[in-house]
């Protein structure tokens, strides 16, 4: 019979073969990575710039237009209640 080290010292260097050569084999080649990074930013990048665009103007418009009339409102009910 053989001891349970000597088994693992037979098998270990085939083992260890084979988890790093299905290690390297399941990694993606860095330049698809990095190309792909970049075709995506292209893509993306006009729509974050247009989101950007509408939500600043969005805020602009709230700010400058609709939160004086809301202030309008809420200062002439407190005048009715005040009478």
């Amino acid at each position: 019979m053989t001891s349970p080290g000597e088994i693992d010292a037979a098998a270990s260097p085939f083992a260890e073969a084979d988890v790093v050569s299905l290690a390297a084999a399941d990694r993606p080649p860095r330049f698809w990575r990095r190309a792909l990074r970049w075709v995506l930013l292209a893509i993306i990048a006009p729509y974050v710039i247009v989101a950007t665009c509408v939500g600043l103007s969005v805020a602009a418009t709230l700010h400058y237009f609709v939160t004086p009339q809301i202030v309008a409102t809420f200062e002439a009910i407190d005048r009715a209640l005040k009478r």
